[in-house]
């Protein structure tokens, strides 16, 4: 992202009263400990690596999409 980087973009979604309580899964390629860390720490709900090949990623966005709107029990409106 050009002006915010993705720490930057949680930290304004938990500070905002109506998107405080969206789920948040930050996908990325960092390995870094201290980014896992972070993540959690501004309210992620999920950490997630990405893979490289893209069969791979689109396999892990399937399986994503399917916990998120099938499996997650969201927040009551």
């Amino acid at each position: 992202m050009p002006r915010l980087d993705g720490l930057e973009v949680l930290k304004r979604v938990r500070a905002n009263p109506v998107t405080k309580l969206l789920p948040v899964v930050v996908l990325t390629s960092s390995k870094v400990e201290r980014d896992v860390v972070s993540s959690y720490e501004f309210g992620c709900n999920s950490y997630v690596r990405k893979p490289v090949d893209f069969n791979q990623f689109a396999e892990a966005i399937h399986q994503l999409g399917l916990y998120w709107l099938v499996l997650n029990e969201p927040v009551p409106p």
